[in-house]
Order: structure tokens, then sequence, then C-alpha cells
């Protein structure tokens, strides 16, 4: 549980003052996996680097609260947060009416299309998936779509993405799915990448891909959910956050 001021005990968040209602001495733990660059992800010295993890430490600045990171494999990260293993998932989680059951969501933070990648040699379109391959990170939104969507397609799951694009560049699989920024920076702009790209449109419907991604947070935790969502509002306000967009993107990736 985080620490807030025992003065919060006898005080209401609402949204738009939920930052002055939060103590000095507030900690906020984020949940987190380190495999989704640029979101999130190791430097070469082991540092945790990223979008993610700049917005993170931005929303702990607006909040003058202190930031610490717990790494877990995705498939834990709900489960690790329900246990009390941090306060808050930031790890390009979107937000949908699934994980919604189990969370709470703050306000989105940034919200980007899916698409699949194949080599350009298979001139593939998602209409000649059937019997195919395709690699999904396990657990996200992309394995919820093909397994309900396109059930003739062969979903192999990973534990990361980047293990994702390695099979693909081994031709151990047909097609990945992921998200475009994703998929571009972490695979199709570097060397193995070369021969592979895009195919078929963005898939952004709600009802599989959410309405953009969020931080989440235990259901009880309704003051801290409001907290954040109201410095993620500040931030886009002041332009913090257009200054950690341009460090990874050449467009506003918050969607509208």
């Amino acid at each position: 549980m985080y620490r807030i001021l025992k003065l919060l005990a006898a005080t209401v968040i609402v949204t738009g003052c939920a930052g002055e209602a939060l103590a000095e001495d507030l900690t906020i733990r984020w949940g987190t996996e380190a495999g989704y660059k640029p979101f999130m992800y190791k430097t070469e010295d082991g540092e945790l680097a990223g979008f993610d993890y700049d917005m993170g430490n931005a929303i702990c600045e607006e909040l003058k609260a202190k930031c610490s990171w717990v790494e877990q494999d995705w498939d834990g990260l709900i489960p690790a947060l329900q246990a009390g293993k941090y306060d808050a998932i930031l790890a390009s989680m979107s937000i949908t009416e699934e994980r919604k059951r189990v969370v709470d969501f703050t306000a989105k933070y940034y919200k980007i299309p899916y698409r699949f990648v194949g080599h350009t040699d298979g001139e593939l379109t998602p209409d000649q998936l059937a019997g195919k391959t395709v690699g999904v990170q396990s657990g996200t939104v992309t394995q919820v779509y093909l397994e309900r969507v396109m059930p003739d397609v062969i979903v192999k799951t990973y534990p990361t993405q980047d293990q994702v694009w390695l099979d693909l560049a081994a031709g151990r699989i047909d097609a990945g799915f992921a998200n475009v920024i994703v998929a571009e920076d972490s695979f199709l702009s570097k060397e193995e990448g070369k021969d592979f790209d895009f195919f078929g449109p963005d898939y952004t419907v709600s009802k599989y891909f959410g309405d953009g991604t969020g931080i989440a947070l235990r259901k009880t935790d309704t003051e801290l959910r409001d907290a954040i969502s109201d410095a993620i509002a500040k931030l886009r306000q002041d332009g913090t956050y257009a200054k950690i967009n341009a460090r990874y993107f050449p467009f506003d990736v918050y969607g509208k």
C-alpha cells in the first residue's frame, strides 16, 4: 500500500486537485516489464529507460512523490499488483473492459495502433493468415484479438516481444503482431528486420485494443488513481509531456 499522510484518511480527493491532497512523504512503487522498447527497456548499463520510465518519474515529480521501480514478467503484472508488490502498473497496458473487471485505470497517457509484421517476400495479407503461425507477447491485447477474431491462426505466445522478433527473423513463425512503434523501434529499424515490413491495416478497435494505454491500480486505490490522472493532465498542459514525447517519437503519441 502506498504511503499517504495520515490526514488523507479524512480527506476526499477529487480530480483537478488530487495532487494537492497527497502527502509530502508519498512513495509510488511502479511495477513494470522492461522488454518493450522504446516504452520500457534496459540500457547497456542495465538501467531502466524509455517513455514509460520518463513518464513515471515525471508523474512522481509532479506529485512530489518518491519513485521506485519493480520489474515483473508481463503475465505476472496484475497478480503482483493485487498481492501488494507495488502500487501501480506502468508498463504500456491497454485499457480494456476485461482488465477493468479486476483493476482500475488512470486516464490514458498514449494510444498507438497495432499491425502485423512479416517478410517482404511473403506478400501476406491478414486474410491469408489462416493456418499460419503468428507470434505475440503472452497476455497482451494482440493475443486476445487473434484468439477471438482470427481462430484459424496458430497463435504462438512469448514472454517478451523481443522473443517474437527473434523467431520471426529466424523463420520459425510467419508473422508478428504488435504495437507499431514497438515493431518499428525494436525490429524493423534494425539490421535483423531489414527484410520485413508491416502488412494489413492499423488495428484500433476499442473492444479488443482498448481505449488507449493507462496506468493500472487496485480498485481500492482511488485517491492515487485520481492523483495520477490529474498529474498526466498537468504534464500535458505544462509542456513536460511534449518534451518526453520528443525524446522518443517524431509525433504526438497521446492520440485523439
